[in-house]
């Protein structure tokens, strides 16, 4: 795959979750030298995965919403005029003139797209940005095209192609057979207590997904109740409890994390024995990768899903109800709009932070009406709406060492904080945004924190600085300029098909999930349109059937011995149990059951066990 690559041809890698998909791009761009401009939708990924490359010593930078002009600025410069090897773009910005523009002057070496089933309609996270990479591929005709991603249908890998204008087809696709995984789904009605027996029963790292974020902090304050420890994770949380809960389970202070599906993508972690899911995904693809961080190291591991009740028909309900009528959608994109005092025709490509539930208190509206409209005005290509990430506070001197001198002169209140930021940072603040902690600055200087900042917004007003504030929430950034909501160009045919999609996808895990018989491997294969060879033999079914083997071949013998320890009195199936091997222990359960059913036993009212008839 990196041959082809580094020939020159556009190639579709499909690689499971910890497959190395970031290898496969960094070196090939690496050997080739010039900038890799890298696609991916997920701003705290994006951010992770650079800090990741400077570490290296290789120089790289992310490219989203929600930052200053000015940095954005800067980054394509030093893009353009070399020393930057890697520039990760998230999909929104494809769309501006600015980057367009910029881009036709870097030496672009490469285009690698990550996530690339979000550019197919087909997929199961269809990202209406995505399809401007075809512009981008006009812009740069030569550059070749690396699209990754962990999970794909025949279908979707045909569209990926198509949307990214492979000149001839090409696909690298490792097996979406997990030899070490092994897949269960359990049926509880007691899933706390059904979790607390596996984590007692099985040792190691675990993550346990569920669907809503009040549910992650609930679960694991239960989970150390009995012993275990455990931490929540969501997006809602602030970000050094977010950081602080990742590094405990990295480090292993903390076994359990408790999380949605925010949760681990980019975690290097390949030591995670059990992965549990106590909710339903919306489709196979989201329970394939999120399994699939169980086992990466390739050591024996577990992939769970606890199946209540209702849970079938509680997903498709979900389904349903994440597709409001187009009125529900025009409301909220209304109140959106006089939200953040938006006038007609204004707001393209601004982000603002936002708040769920103070919006939603603010206009009357139920939050999940307002999540579900949300997603698909996103579905839409009308809003992009980015999950919790951290960025910290950052300082970009405007004003050269000449014009800064005569400032200070003039404004002597101010001269301490210039003086402490350039001891503190360098002279790399006239060149490039560089992070800044004001309680650090405070302690320096021997001032408020709130004074610290009171000064530095007060230079970033008189344009003597940019400074960019810290900020750990959620955003939603416009696409386009603002609609007047009549007349809000929503597409109702296609806003049914992805709700008619949505709904097959969950009806795949209905069927996944309540399928007893047949290997669970083979069954995720069929989906993806792998043909499997043969089963698994590690996952319930195949060991329910091995059970079954093993218990057919010892019956007669197994049954003889269980009548002679009744032969004198009744017992207790615990007091029988003890008379046999621990493998022959994990037959028992089966077999009483049979000679039950077959009148040779039946119980005493103390529950005992005795022999009918003989």
């Amino acid at each position: 795959m990196i041959k082809a690559v580094l020939a020159g041809e556009d190639t579709l890698a499909i690689l499971p979750t910890g497959g190395g998909k970031s290898i496969c791009f960094q070196v090939p761009a690496l050997a080739l030298g010039g900038v890799c401009v890298v696609v991916s939708p997920l701003i705290a990924l994006m951010k992770d995965q650079v800090e990741n490359l400077r570490k290296r010593g290789i120089s790289a930078a992310a490219l989203h919403s929600g930052q200053p002009e000015r940095e954005r600025d800067l980054i394509l410069d030093n893009c353009v005029f070399g020393g930057t090897s890697f520039l990760y773009v998230s999909p929104e910005r494809l769309q501006t003139e600015l980057f367009l523009e910029r881009v036709k002057r870097m030496n672009v070496c490469l285009l690698a797209v990550d996530e690339a089933h979000c550019i197919s309609q087909w997929g199961y996270d269809f990202r209406p940005p995505y399809l401007e990479i075809a512009k981008l591929r006009e812009v740069l005709p030569k550059v070749p095209v690396l699209a990754l991603t962990a999970s794909a249908t025949e279908v979707v890998k045909a569209d990926i192609q198509e949307k990214l204008q492979f000149k001839k087809p090409q696909v690298f696709q490792q097996s979406f057979a997990r030899k070490n995984l092994s897949y269960s789904v359990l049926a509880t009605e007691d899933k706390e207590g059904r979790l607390g027996e596996i984590l007692q029963k099985m040792p190691g790292t675990a993550i346990v997904y569920v669907r809503n974020r009040r549910r992650t902090q609930e679960l694991a304050d239960w989970l150390k109740k009995q012993n275990i420890k455990a931490a929540a994770y969501h997006a809602g949380l602030p970000h050094q409890t977010r950081t602080a809960a990742q590094t405990d389970w990295l480090q292993d202070r903390v076994r359990v994390i408790v999380a949605t599906n925010a949760f681990g993508m980019g975690i290097d972690k390949p030591d995670v024995r059990l992965v549990v899911h106590l909710d339903l995904p919306d489709s196979l693809e989201a329970y394939y990768q999120e399994a699939g961080r169980a086992g990466r190291d390739g050591k024996y591991s577990y992939a769970t899903v606890l199946l209540g009740p209702e849970d079938t028909s509680l997903l498709l309900k979900k389904t349903k109800e994440a597709y409001p009528p187009i009125e529900t959608i025009k409301r909220v994109y209304q109140a959106l709009a006089n939200y953040y005092q938006l006038a007609t025709g204004s707001g393209a490509f601004q982000s603002f932070d936002f708040d769920l539930a103070d919006f939603s208190r603010t206009y009357q509206l139920a939050p999940v009406e307002v999540h579900h409209s949300l997603k698909q005005l996103e579905s839409e290509g009308l809003l992009q709406m980015n999950e919790g990430f951290y960025s910290p506070s950052k300082v970009n001197f405007l004003l050269g060492n000449t014009a800064l001198y005569e400032f200070q002169l003039l404004n002597e209140t101010l001269e301490p904080l210039i003086k402490g930021l350039l001891r503190l940072y360098g002279g790399e603040m006239f060149r490039d945004f560089v992070k800044i902690a004001e309680a650090g600055l405070a302690k320096h200087l021997n001032l408020h924190e709130k004074t610290i900042k009171q000064q530095l917004q007060h230079l970033h007003q008189r344009k003597v600085l940019v400074y960019e504030a810290q900020h750990d929430g959620p955003q939603v950034q416009f696409l386009t300029p603002r609609f007047d909501a009549a007349t809000l160009p929503l597409d109702q045919k296609r806003l049914t098909q992805f709700r008619e999609r949505a709904l097959e996808k969950a009806q795949s895990v209905v069927a996944y999930m309540t399928n007893t018989k047949e290997c669970r491997t083979n069954q995720i294969l069929a989906y993806f349109g792998e043909i499997a060879t043969s089963n698994c033999r590690i996952c319930d079914y195949c060991l329910a059937q091995k059970k079954k083997k093993k218990l057919e071949e010892n019956k007669l013998h197994l049954e003889a011995r269980v009548l002679s320890h009744l032969k004198e009195t009744p017992l207790h199936p615990k007091s029988i149990a003890i008379h046999f091997s621990s493998s022959e222990q994990d037959l028992l359960g089966d077999l009483l059951q049979e000679m039950l059913e077959s009148n040779l036993l039946r119980y005493t009212p103390d529950g005992n066990l005795e022999r009918i008839g003989l």
